[in-house]
């Protein structure tokens, strides 16, 4: 399946100062926005009261959020626990007061009988912020060991010029998202962090696709500079990665729709990396690998590659 009949002859290298001008800019940005504004982090980081309840029948979930909005509790973040019977309430205080929030929060449901008859108290626990530290430090973990162990294969795989490019073009996609939440001051949870491992995976996946068939032209042809041949590979392998990044994106896109609340965060940081990520597996990784001076002879030197490749395309 292609989406560009005719094969295009984009000149994508003769812009790449520009691209890697434009990127910098926003990482700049987005570090200066982390730095100012910070992240508004979710309970999942900060702590605060877990507070479950049951339900003689199965309540609205919209019901739920806007009965707790008209009582104050704005951040209060709700979720099917068990069964569709019983729900999770997790709400951001301070230490001593879950006992007294609990209560309040039973009596708010207790008011409407007709709407939630039958309401209890299951369980109320707080949640210290010791352990959202250390749920912050694995994800920071995660991010570290992912980067190390893909700058160790795609440079094993091809070339170390191609390994720092593909990296670079991968932590660009995440510093850019974080900084959109930094910036939008939207609730950053850990459903954002395993978000940002899927956008750094999908970032690589298209970027090693688009670098193999770079390695392949290399090897095939012997007239044309390293740029020029650049920009072949990229514009042989632009119709797939449009029609696979507009796939991805529709799914992001009704994730963010309609998947509700509990994955608004994620669902919207899927939806920046999908966008971000496409750019840079075109814009950043390919002109970071020819700003590093990698030449033909590099690729030549590598020939344990089998040819069946050029065929299949490159997978992880």
């Amino acid at each position: 399946m292609e989406l560009l009949k005719t094969r295009t002859h984009v000149d994508f290298m003769s812009r790449r100062f520009l691209f890697l001008g434009i990127s910098a800019l926003l990482i700049v940005a987005s570090i200066a926005a982390y730095l100012v504004r910070g992240l508004d982090y979710s309970i999942d980081f900060t702590g605060g009261t877990l507070v479950e309840l049951g339900f003689t029948r199965t309540p609205d979930l919209a019901a739920v959020r806007g009965t707790l909005d008209k009582a104050g509790y704005h951040d209060a973040v709700v979720q099917t626990f068990g069964g569709d019977r019983d729900l999770l309430i997790r709400l951001r205080t301070q230490p001593g007061e879950s006992s007294a929030v609990a209560s309040r929060i039973l009596q708010v449901f207790q008011k409407d009988q007709r709407q939630f008859p039958g309401v209890e108290l299951r369980r109320t626990e707080y949640v210290g912020p010791e352990v959202g530290k250390a749920l912050r430090n694995q994800g920071i973990m995660a991010l570290i060991i992912v980067t190390l162990g893909i700058l160790i294969y795609v440079g094993f795989r091809f070339e170390w010029r191609f390994a720092v490019g593909g990296v670079a073009a991968m932590l660009h996609d995440p510093i850019l998202v974080v900084g959109f939440f930094a910036l939008t001051q939207q609730e950053f949870s850990l459903t954002v962090i395993a978000a940002l491992l899927v956008v750094m995976g999908y970032s690589l996946n298209d970027t090693v696709v688009v670098f193999d068939r770079m390695r392949e032209d290399l090897r095939a042809s012997r007239s044309g500079s390293v740029a020029e041949i650049f920009n072949i590979a990229i514009n042989e392998t632009l119709s797939r990665t449009l029609i696979t990044s507009f796939i991805t994106f529709m799914v992001a896109m009704s994730l963010f729709l309609f998947g509700g609340p509990v994955i608004h965060g994620f669902a919207t940081a899927l939806v920046i990396g999908v966008v971000v990520g496409t750019y840079s597996s075109i814009f950043i990784a390919s002109p970071i690998a020819l700003w590093l001076g990698l030449k033909r002879e590099h690729v030549l030197k590598r020939q344990f590659i089998s040819a069946k490749d050029r065929k299949d395309g490159a997978t992880l």
